[in-house]
């Protein structure tokens, strides 16, 4: 694994981490449900703190990117699978866009 892959490995997995924040986020019912509202708090936490550590071997803007299309990617996809909720073919057409965008941009 070559050093670029390795950051860009942190930066998919801070997304992953942002997913999971967000699926807790959901549970937690608008924080009412606190043990699943502190956890979607610690994993954000921690999803920052792999972005930081992904920032020290590639560009911020990069790394944020990944972390962005993947937490929206996953989060979808997630939202589809545990929740029922729907996206239109457009908005399944848009998120390949971004995640098509981010590979290429990380090869730039």
């Amino acid at each position: 694994m070559s050093a670029n892959s390795f950051y860009f490995a942190f930066a998919v997995m801070a997304g992953v981490l942002d997913v999971a924040a967000n699926l807790a986020s959901t549970k937690s019912n608008g924080f009412a449900r606190r043990g699943w509202g502190v956890l979607s708090i610690l994993l954000v936490l921690a999803a920052f703190a792999l972005l930081a550590e992904a920032v020290k071997g590639m560009e911020l803007a990069i790394a944020y990117a990944v972390l962005g299309a993947t937490g929206i990617f996953g989060t979808a996809i997630c939202g589809r699978l545990f929740f029922g909720q729907k996206l239109k073919p457009v908005g399944w057409l848009g998120l390949s866009l971004v995640f098509g965008a981010v590979l290429v941009l990380h090869t730039a």
